[in-house]
């Protein structure tokens, strides 16, 4: 069965188009999103992802036209149409039709079904590269659709067999494109607080984490990251993904640390039995 989206209280077929060439979104970037998935057909932490929603559509002065319990009654309406038993659902608002080009009117609010993601699952056993980039996020906080570096970077990281961009600047590290990053430093584990979006797959890490290491949330140096014993990274795509390559340099002997492959298999445990 073909995948479904709900546009402004419609629900379409995935390939209708919506948007009008007026809408802020196209005109000026003005937009954010947000996305997840589902677990044995359960969205993952629902109320964790509506509330970063929530705290988007805020920041950027956006009013939700729909509340919390109404989407959720969209998205069984999705999943049920799809025919699937696990889907992703990608939710877009955007600052609507503007006359002038400008000014919000009435945001636009889209939630796209979409197959669920195959983000290089052999990363996950052998670890990925990255590659340094000089750069921090215009609001952090803000899940926008602005992800114009990584659309840039996207060749070269291709040619350097790269799957992701670390973001860093004044000596101090950020998140990658589209996740968190993790460091141990012996059995201390540390994850910046600053310049990032708070990743939902983020905090659910560190909820696992707390019985078995220290935990330390504070501002990350580059210096650290690149001299650490192991480093992950985390995301709804990514799950809990070990880096082992920054560059030309390898991150310790170059192999996915034990600490990390430990907290990939607690969080994979918790999402196999989500819902049930």
């Amino acid at each position: 069965m073909p995948f479904y989206q709900y546009f402004n209280g419609e629900i379409l077929p995935i390939d209708s188009p919506v948007f009008k060439t007026n809408d802020l979104g196209l005109l000026r970037g003005f937009g954010l999103f947000d996305y997840f998935r589902t677990y044995n057909g359960v969205p993952f932490r629902w109320n964790d992802y509506w509330q970063r929603f929530e705290n988007s559509a805020r920041l950027l002065k956006l009013t939700l036209p729909a509340t919390q319990g109404e989407t959720e009654k969209v998205l069984a309406d999705l999943l049920a149409m799809s025919g699937e038993n696990e889907v992703a659902f990608r939710f877009v608002l955007t600052g609507g039709y503007a006359p002038d080009s400008v000014n919000v009117v009435e945001p636009n609010f889209l939630i796209r079904t979409e197959p669920l993601p195959q983000d290089n699952p052999a990363g996950r056993l052998k670890g990925i590269k990255v590659l340094p980039y000089e750069y921090v996020r215009d609001l952090p906080e803000v899940k926008t659709t602005n992800y114009v570096h990584m659309v840039l970077m996207a060749d070269e990281m291709r040619r350097q067999q790269a799957a992701d961009l670390l973001f860093h600047k004044d000596g101090e590290v950020s998140e990658l494109t589209r996740s968190n990053i993790f460091i141990f430093s012996g059995d201390k584990l540390i994850t910046s607080d600053r310049n990032i979006l708070n990743g939902i797959t983020r905090r659910v890490v560190l909820e696992l984490a707390a019985s078995d290491f220290e935990i330390e949330v504070r501002p990350v140096t580059y210096r650290e990251v690149v001299t650490a014993d192991e480093i992950f990274t985390t995301s709804t795509t990514k799950w809990v993904m070990p880096v082992v390559q920054i560059g030309e340099l390898p991150v310790a002997d170059g192999l996915a640390g034990k600490r990390t492959l430990f907290l990939q298999e607690k969080f994979e445990n918790l999402i196999t039995g989500w819902g049930r």
